[in-house]
């Protein structure tokens, strides 16, 4: 029976929640009923017992050297997904009488955070481009970063319009906040250079359920004692995140997730290097034949983890989808709000997945010329 479902697997190309690893699954699978040394499934056991505070050592572990976390930063697991943290960012970091904090729209999910952000205190928008339909990110020397700012508010990678940012953003004396969620562990990063990183885990790290949260130690003191107490990120970090039950399975497939990227794929400059493979198969088909399809985002801020583009007509979308499921890959269908092809090719999509997309695009392009 697991052979013949294992074999009803397609190549699964959804926006989130998103493909896992197989191996990470199989793990899963074996485990599910008792997870070794514990007599009951992970599903099951206390969040206070040796064992499930083991795993979450580990995967907090793992997450410190595939990011190369020193002293500076705490990991925080928490709830509430990037909506949430939208609101935590501004409750911790933005007082009524704190300066301005900077944010940079350059998609759907950076104005999702912005409208949160205002509730709670002052914001200057310094980057905006609503009138080219988010298709590019700021150019050198379009961004001005106020020193005194209380924080700057970048979105990595916005999934909708397929744009991302191809490396550290410096935001100088400014904190950087970034919202990671589409492509948290696609590369090494300079982690010096976040004041705050969060992720939730259900694209790229994990399943629907934990959100990850890397802040710099010295900004838990801005957290007011005023705060709903959930809502306090000093709470969780003097509480290991424990100050509510923690999404105990949710935990334990990010470290299996993070086991993953460690001890097989090697680490993150080797997934990166599997990213950029992956990602340049798909563009270099949309380069050959733009006559049949219409990428998004510009040339140079093109995403790694989202490709998106569209047709002439709805006729053609319409082929290409039923096509592609045929051929046995599912889940391309663009976001409603903008319709088209979204290839969500994250870094457990294996290459024989997009190998498969960009021979089918290929051989559909031909037939449509």
């Amino acid at each position: 029976m697991a052979t013949q479902i294992a074999q009803e697997r397609i190549f699964n190309f959804s926006a989130g929640p998103a493909v896992l690893p197989v191996p990470v699954l199989q793990r899963i699978q074996e485990e599910i009923l008792c997870l070794p040394g514990a007599g009951a499934s992970i599903l099951e056991i206390s969040h206070r017992s040796r064992q499930y505070i083991a795993i979450q050592e580990q995967a907090k572990a793992r997450l410190q050297r595939l990011l190369g976390l020193g002293e500076d930063h705490e990991v925080l697991f928490l709830q509430g997904g990037a909506r949430l943290q939208f609101s935590m960012v501004a409750m911790n970091l933005l007082g009524r009488a704190e300066p301005a904090a900077q944010y940079v729209l350059t998609g759907s999910w950076g104005k999702k955070a912005l409208e949160e952000a205002r509730r709670h205190g002052a914001v200057d928008v310094i980057y905006d481009c609503k009138e080219t339909n988010y298709d590019r990110l700021p150019s050198p020397g379009q961004l001005a970063f106020n020193p005194d700012a209380s924080y700057v508010h970048i979105t990595s990678n916005e999934t909708i319009q397929g744009v991302q940012y191809p490396g550290d953003l410096d935001t100088g004396a400014a904190p950087l906040v970034c919202d990671a969620s589409s492509d948290f562990l696609y590369r090494p990063y300079d982690i010096s250079r976040y004041g705050l990183m969060y992720a939730c885990a259900q694209k790229n790290a994990g399943p629907a359920g934990v959100t990850v949260a890397i802040i710099r130690k010295d900004l838990l003191d801005r957290s007011s004692d005023e705060l709903p107490g959930y809502l306090s990120y000093k709470n969780h970090a003097e509480a290991d995140s424990m100050w509510n039950t923690p999404p105990t399975f949710a935990v334990y497939v990010l470290g299996l997730v993070t086991e993953w990227l460690e001890d097989t794929v090697g680490g993150l400059d080797k997934m990166y290097q599997q990213n950029q493979l992956k990602a340049k198969l798909l563009y270099d088909v949309l380069d050959e034949f733009p006559e049949v399809y219409r990428g998004h985002a510009q040339k140079q801020d093109r995403s790694l983890m989202n490709v998106t583009f569209r047709f002439s007509s709805e006729e053609a979308e319409k082929r290409f989808l039923s096509g592609a499921s045929e051929h046995g890959m599912g889940n391309l269908k663009g976001h409603r709000s903008v319709g088209g092809i979204r290839a969500s090719i994250y870094n457990a999509m294996p290459v024989e997945g997009v190998q498969a997309l960009a021979s089918y695009m290929s051989d559909f392009a031909k037939q449509s010329v």
